[in-house]
This record gives structure tokens, C-alpha cells and sequence, in this order.
């Protein structure tokens, strides 16, 4: 059961930035302004009262017992040296969210568009079943076309694919190119169409389907911030680093692979959306196998809709970061803070916590990039250390609190991903995988430019004309 900690906070929101990157600029995103609707985000306690209960872990099958769950748990602890820092992230973890603790899982880290996507093809190729997959953007060009080569070979072959992709997020995306897939016998749904006259649960242009989830045969999941485009064709570390074909840098991001009882949990998220967006009837498969267990990792899935009465992944970062003890380390894209995210990096420091941010040095949104820009005045002078990321352009979505507790996803530290989008992300617990995080996030570090103060504050006048005026459009990014 979730607990009473919320309170609402009035804020205004309105039209995707990416309508007005791809519709016009200005113009498009003041016709969006005028569909808006008043929305709120939660207001976190930051020191509520932590469970009674004993944390309980899930089985691919039922609740485990409390002996077995207690097991899980002196094994979990005895692979972390942080002791108590452990416990509380998974009190924490127990109080704020409904969906289950999932023991059993098998997690793989994949870092940069190449790697994903040969991960991605192989598990496709692989397919027996069904493939169900849910995307923001997918684009026409070299690395859609051999997606969409390898989804219509496994729909020939008898698997059944059901598409779930963005109508603003595909609206560069030829129509014929959308149709092969139809005609081949995938089942597609169109979120949200911009047409009002094709939209079948209601016209809600400002809601998007921010999700990047793969579900092959109902037991491998894929997701994080990876579209199916050719700007993640290129590494983008500096020891591989590889521009684009077409000279531009590469794409920075993050996904991962997740292999065991979790699976359900994503599989659900996803026929759910179609459900809500009235998708056709879905051909019958086992979409829910069963999912004996395949590595150690407690993973919780948690998806977010604007449908919902809060953004609950923005309720689990906010409660894990106000439980930070040693460290946050956040890699995000679109960063820019509401109030309370903000106190609670500000607060954190103030505790002794060392807390840094990898962020992008360039960006595809000019506006998101010098709202988030206008805040590392008042991040800086109070403790949080900001680190630009160079040699590519940055895109994913991670953090790593006190070593022990992660989450990779779609969700962008922004109004947008925590109001309007529909987001997925899973949080994995333990020492084992923060290792991982930790490599990940120094290797971004190697290849950042750190922010300081007093650099920060001899930054031209043009800089701050632009800050200003980004700050002014955060709540509508």
C-alpha cells in the first residue's frame, strides 16, 4: 500500500518541446500552450515515518515466504558494505510504491546505441512468440529500416509483433514506412494521434508515450532512453569514440536488458497502455510465460502515466534522494528542477552528501538546455558539483544513491517526463549492480568538463539572455 505523503503543488504545463522542434518552434508551442491543462506534482515528505513491516521480495509465482525473503536480504546485505544505508533505501523502496520487489533477475547494463541494438536484434531474432515493443521515436532511416526488416521477418515466421509508437515522436516518419509494417501483419497503435480525428481515447495531444520498452517472447525486457535512430549509431567513449556517418557527434545513453520474474511487471505496463489507448484486440499469445529465476537481482518495475493521480518514479527518485546518506549521482538529459527536486539536491549536499550531476555540454533542445543551464548558479553555491559532458551528446537517464540503490529509464529530470509523459524505469537494488552504475558513471565523468563557481559566473551576457528566457518556458519543455 502506498503511504499518505503526498500533498498537491499547483504548477502549469503545456505542449511537447518536440511539437515545436518538429512543428515550427514558437508558433506550434504557443497553439500547444492553449490545450494545456493545470497539473501538479507531489509533495514528498521528506522525513516520513518508515514502515513497521518487514520488507517483503516477490517469487516469480507468489510473495516469498519470510524466511525466504529475510534470506534474500542477509544475502543482499552481506554483498553491501554499507549495512544500514542498504535497509533504509529498501524501506524506502517498500513504502512508496505498490509494485513488487522482484527477486531473481538477471540485469545487464548496455551503454551506447551499437551495443543496445545488436542486444535488441539478437533477442528479435530470437523471438518464438510474440514481440511487444513501445517507442517515442521511430525513424525511417538506416537503423529503423533493419528494425523494421527484423520485426516483419519474425511476423512472417508466425510471431506476433505489436508496435506501440508516438504520434509526435513519429511525425518525420513517412506514413508508407508505418504502413509496411501494417501490411506485413503488425499490429500497430499510434499514442495519442495528433489528428483528433484518428485519436480513439480521446484528443490529449500534451501527453506523450516517452516509453523505450522491448518485450521479446514475455521473459527479456529492454528499456531506457534508446529511440530507434541513426543518432546512436556512433561510441561515444573517448577510447572508441566514433562520429556518425554524417559527421555529427554521437549519442550518449543507457540501456538495460532484463532477464526473469520482473519481466511480467514491464509486459504489464505495456498492455496496459494498449488497453488505454484502444488498441485492436491482440492476437492471443503468452504474454505472461513462466519466468523461472535467472540471476540474483531485486528490481522493482515502475511505470509512470499522466493518467495517474502522481508521477510515481518522480515520488521514488525524490524519496530515495531525501534518504541519501553518502552519495547521489545523477546522468540526465533534460535537466530542469522543479522546487522540490532542487531542494532536495540543495538539502542533501547540506547533509554531507556528495552529490553530482553528469549533464549534457550540447543538446537537440536549446530551450531545455539553457532552462536547466539557469539553475547551476544556486547548484553550485550550494555544494553540488556539475560535470558537462563532452565528445557526444547526452541522453541518458540514470542515477546511483549511496552505491546501493539504481534506477535506469526513459524519465528525464524535467516537468515534462514527471507530468505529461508516459515513462518507464526500473530501480534495481543492491551493491553488485551499483558497481556497474558507479564504472558507467566515472567513465562519463573521464570524458566531462567539471563546472565551477567562478568559471560559472564569468559566462557571457548572451548566456544569461538565454538562460533567462529558457526559464521562463521551463513548466511548457
Amino acid at each position: 500500500m502506498k503511504r499518505n505523503l503526498l500533498h498537491p503543488r499547483p504548477a502549469m504545463a503545456g505542449g511537447p518541446r518536440a511539437l515545436a522542434r518538429r512543428t515550427g518552434g514558437l508558433p506550434a508551442m504557443s497553439a500547444a500552450l492553449v490545450l494545456a491543462a493545470c497539473s501538479s506534482l507531489p509533495v514528498i515528505v521528506p522525513d516520513m515515518a518508515l514502515p513497521a513491516a518487514p520488507v517483503q521480495i516477490d517469487g516469480p509465482h507468489r510473495p516469498l515466504s519470510a524466511a525466504r525473503s529475510r534470506e534474500i536480504l542477509a544475502r543482499l546485505q552481506r554483498d553491501n558494505t554499507a549495512g544500514d544505508i542498504f535497509e533504509r533505501h529498501l524501506a524506502v523502496e517498500q513504502a512508496v510504491s505498490d509494485s513488487p520487489l522482484l527477486a531473481g533477475n538477471r540485469v545487464r547494463l548496455l551503454e551506447d546505441g551499437p551495443d543496445v541494438y545488436r542486444a535488441m536484434i539478437s533477442a528479435i531474432g530470437a523471438a518464438r512468440d510474440h514481440i511487444n515493443m513501445e517507442t517515442y521515436i521511430f525513424e525511417a532511416d538506416e537503423v529503423g529500416q533493419r528494425f523494421a526488416d527484423a520485426l516483419i521477418a519474425k511476423q512472417q515466421q508466425g510471431v506476433q509483433v505489436n508496435l506501440i509508437y508516438d504520434s509526435v515522436g513519429t511525425l518525420d516518419t513517412p506514413a508508407e514506412f508505418l504502413q509496411r509494417l501494417r501490411d506485413s501483419g503488425v499490429h500497430t497503435l499510434e499514442f495519442n494521434p495528433v489528428n483528433p480525428l484518428a485519436a480513439k481515447a480521446g484528443w490529449a495531444v500534451n501527453q506523450r508515450d516517452h516509453r523505450k520498452l522491448l518485450i521479446v517472447d514475455g521473459r527479456t525486457a529492454f528499456l531506457g532512453g534508446i529511440n530507434i535512430s541513426s543518432v546512436y549509431s556512433g561510441g561515444s567513449f573517448s577510447r572508441h569514440s566514433k562520429r556518425r556517418p554524417d559527421g555529427a557527434l554521437p549519442w550518449r545513453d543507457t540501456d538495460l536488458q532484463l532477464d526473469g520474474p520482473v519481466v511480467a511487471e514491464f509486459q504489464k505496463l505495456f498492455l496496459d497502455t494498449w488497453q488505454r489507448q484502444k488498441g485492436e484486440p491482440l492476437a492471443q499469445r503468452k504474454y505472461f510465460p513462466p519466468l523461472p529465476p535467472q540471476g540474483k537481482e531485486v528490481v522493482r518495475a515502475i511505470g509512470s502515466s499522466p493518467d495517474d493521480a502522481f508521477s510515481l518514479i518522480y515520488v521514488t527518485l525524490l524519496s530515495a534522494i531525501n534518504s541519501a546518506e553518502t552519495e547521489v549521482l545523477l546522468t540526465n538529459a533534460y535537466f530542469v528542477p522543479d522546487p522540490q527536486l532542487l531542494g532536495a539536491l540543495k538539502d542533501a549536499v547540506s547533509r554531507g552528501v556528495d552529490v553530482r550531476l553528469v549533464l549534457p555540454g550540447t543538446t537537440d533542445s536549446a530551450l531545455v538546455f539553457h532552462a536547466g543551464r539557469s539553475y547551476y548558479d544556486e547548484l553550485l553555491r550550494s555544494g553540488v558539483k556539475i560535470f558537462e559532458r563532452r565528445k557526444a551528446l547526452m541522453h541518458a537517464k540514470t542515477a546511483l544513491i549511496d552505491g546501493v540503490w539504481s534506477t535506469v529509464g526513459s524519465t528525464n529530470l524535467d516537468w515534462r517526463s514527471f507530468l505529461h509523459n508516459e515513462e518507464v524505469n526500473a530501480v534495481v537494488l543492491g551493491t553488485a549492480f551499483g558497481e556497474r552504475m558507479r564504472a558507467a558513471f566515472e567513465r562519463d565523468i573521464a570524458d566531462s568538463e567539471q563546472i565551477t563557481l567562478e568559471q560559472w559566473r564569468r559566462r557571457s551576457l548572451d548566456l544569461r539572455v538565454k538562460e533567462l528566457f529558457g526559464r521562463l518556458w521551463q513548466y511548457w519543455l
